[in-house]
């Protein structure tokens, strides 16, 4: 909502939060000139394949920038993410770490490289030089499958829906972003890496369970090893239900 370029509109992927967090919603939704909507399942475990398929199934923009809870984006990062779209790719952004108490504060308004180099002396701030904005960025072109993140990333609709979106055999957390991008691989894409544009930053919070990364990193073991690109179980039955 305090974007150099507003987006179209704001779809809050919601994995069983309590009746305080759509409250809150409603009264941005009153407040804001963007249209939010909030995509809500009831919670059963950490689903976050899942919550995003349905969410970005009930999208209507061709273009989408995912940014997670945890993060504050950076003023330009709309802006940057859709300067540098460009089909056959996909955009990994980046981020900057906020330690435990600066985090109870930090707000956009904060984000200065000036305020970040002295949170980073106190030990209250990691990765500043992803903080640096520049006129223009440095780009590269890979398709490794190193600090993929989907808490800044952006992709083209149309890719996300031909491989089937997350894959949402991934239940609990990590690698289903990575997952998804092994698949954008097989499928022809490239991964367009921004530094020093379309930056955020991560707040504190605990690790969640991770339980369930060891048979993560199994299914994501597989994808590598598979020639298909379309996933079975993804975000085709929620676009047949819109």
């Amino acid at each position: 909502m305090n974007q150099t370029i507003l987006p179209h509109e704001i779809v809050i992927a919601d994995d069983g939060s309590t009746h305080e967090t759509g409250l809150t919603i409603k009264r941005l939704q009153q407040s804001s000139n963007i249209k939010i909507f909030h995509v809500w399942h009831e919670h059963n475990g950490f689903r976050a394949a899942t919550i995003r398929n349905k969410a970005i199934a009930s999208s209507s923009g061709d273009y989408i920038i995912v940014s997670d809870d945890d993060s504050i984006p950076c003023r330009t990062l709309v802006e940057d993410h859709i300067t540098h779209a460009e089909k056959g790719y996909f955009i990994q952004g980046h981020r900057v770490l906020l330690g435990k108490h600066i985090s109870k504060e930090f707000t956009f308004w904060d984000i200065s490289f000036k305020k970040l180099f002295l949170l980073y002396i106190k030990g209250e701030a990691k990765n500043i030089l992803n903080a640096i904005q520049l006129p223009f960025p440095l780009i590269r072109i890979s398709q490794s499958l190193k600090g993929i993140r989907s808490c800044n990333m952006s992709f083209f609709k149309n890719d996300f829906i031909n491989v089937n979106g997350f894959n949402e055999d991934f239940i609990g957390w990590g690698k289903e972003d990575s997952e998804l991008v092994v698949r954008f691989y097989k499928y022809g894409l490239k991964r367009k890496d921004i530094k020093f544009r379309a930056n955020s930053y991560h707040l504190y919070h605990t690790h969640y369970d991770r339980i369930n990364l060891p048979k993560n990193v199994l299914l994501l073991r597989q994808s590598i090893g598979q020639k298909e690109y379309y996933c079975k179980n993804g975000v085709d039955k929620y676009l047949k239900a819109c």
